[in-house]
């Protein structure tokens, strides 16, 4: 199934290197398999301090073990030009849903969201499981799957332009 329009989807955390590259392996192997080639995705941080660097170690095991390659992806900053070349932009967690809104541009077309709002019952957040052990990137691969599940689903209804 194609689509007109292409949408290009980008998913946030704070360093680019747990939360967000996980969603952006799991959500972008998930499209593949539902054939719908017409959704781009990347992720980024809000902060640079991994910039380059790829996803941390145990994000990319914990992965590995569900079939989602990680280790290709390099962290990077959310810049301005982000709210301009994204049609939507998924935050992980509250403070990163107030950094990007701090950041857009007056103007700015995306839609911006948390990611969690596609998988309802699942609370709000993606918790960072970086100073915490094997379950917390567990439960990350867990509550991105279920997102990118019901985010997929709207994808294919066009539900995903409602609003924020």
């Amino acid at each position: 199934m194609s689509c007109e329009k292409s949408v290009r989807i980008l998913l946030v955390c704070l360093g680019n290197i747990c939360r967000s590259p996980t969603a952006h392996g799991v959500l972008e192997h998930r499209l593949r398999a539902a054939g719908l080639d017409w959704v781009t995705v990347d992720s980024a941080g809000t902060a640079a301090y991994h910039q380059g660097n790829a996803p941390d170690a145990r994000a990319t095991a914990a992965a590995a073990r569900r079939n989602v390659p990680l280790a290709h992806l390099r962290a990077r900053q959310v810049v301005a030009a982000d709210f301009e070349t994204f049609d939507l932009i998924l935050a992980m967690d509250a403070q990163n849903l107030a950094d990007l809104r701090a950041q857009a541009p007056a103007g700015s077309l995306a839609s911006v969201r948390l990611f969690m709002d596609f998988a309802k019952g699942l609370g709000t957040e993606v918790p960072d499981p970086y100073y915490g052990g094997a379950a917390g990137f567990e439960q990350v691969l867990d509550r991105v799957e279920a997102a990118s599940d019901g985010l997929i689903g709207q994808l294919r209804s066009g539900a995903w332009q409602g609003a924020e």
